[in-house]
């Protein structure tokens, strides 16, 4: 018995992946087909119908060779500048989340600080590094990597600090090399808060690319949206918003599945210990 169970769990569980899936998608599909309904019924220039902004999408990047110089200055160019920004934004929030978590003393010197240029509000700033910096791709960098520290090391901190004292003593005990304690103890235990910040400063990312590039003069996503602005051009408009959505879950997904992977073995040992 236990063991026909254990041979229909896979199939259970593969249905059950099959079932959510077709119905996310299939409760998107319904929410475009009754947008399409309602914009082609009302016909309100403000809110074209999703037909109409695909065709604004092909006609802004996808007409000619592929990639198109549209392409490579819109879309690809945010999307490399928010890699790039929320990749340097981690490593120097872990960086710094770490050393903080490891020093009470120092997270304690540091707290008001940091709870103050957390709480401003971020693109608000951005005409202040317009003032800092040179305008392009080094002030939209600059913006991001100040914009979505916070989420990181804020979460490094708190996880590095709860880090179960049994694990740390242990090796204390067992004379494990700091480095070894480092990597093999304090990271990995502090990981899941630490991907919880990462998955906060991606969305800061984003948001504040695209901010940034209002204001910069060499091309994304954000250039292109003040642009189809200033034009009137509101096909053009919400086809640079679809792009971003597309984008925003496009890095989500790939985010939580490295999670996954990367913490297998966490969502194992808790499991074992009936976790959730």
């Amino acid at each position: 018995m236990s063991t026909a169970a254990a041979v229909r769990s896979p199939c259970a569980r593969r249905a059950a992946g099959v079932a959510a899936f077709a119905l996310r998608w299939g409760f998107f599909a319904a929410v475009v087909g009754v947008w399409q309904w309602v914009a082609a019924a009302a016909y309100h220039p403000f809110f074209p119908a999703p037909a109409e902004i695909l065709d604004s999408a092909r006609r802004l990047w996808f007409t000619g060779a592929f990639p198109t110089g549209a392409v490579v200055d819109g879309p690809l160019a945010s999307l490399g500048r928010v890699v790039g920004g929320w990749a340097l934004a981690s490593l120097l929030g872990v960086a710094l989340g770490t050393l903080l978590g490891l020093s009470r003393s120092a997270s304690v010197a540091a707290g008001p600080v940091f709870a103050f240029f957390r709480s401003l509000p971020l693109p608000a700033l951005v005409p202040v590094f317009v003032l800092l910096t040179t305008l392009g791709t080094q002030m939209v960098l600059t913006v991001v990597v100040f914009g979505a520290v916070w989420a990181v090391l804020l979460a490094t901190v708190d996880g590095v600090r709860s880090v179960d004292p049994v694990q740390v003593e242990t090796a204390l005990v067992y004379r494990v090399p700091w480095s070894v304690r480092l990597f093999g103890v304090v990271l990995p235990a502090a990981l899941p808060k630490v991907f919880a910040g990462l998955r906060v400063s991606l969305s800061q990312a984003l948001v504040l690319v695209v901010v940034a590039e209002l204001f910069a003069p060499n091309g994304g996503l954000g250039a292109q949206l003040r642009d189809a602005q200033n034009k009137f051009d509101f096909a053009a408009l919400w086809a640079v918003l679809v792009v971003l959505g597309v984008f925003g879950y496009a890095l989500n997904t790939a985010l939580l599945a490295v999670e996954r992977r990367v913490l297998g073995w966490h969502r194992a040992a808790a499991g074992s210990l009936g976790g959730p």
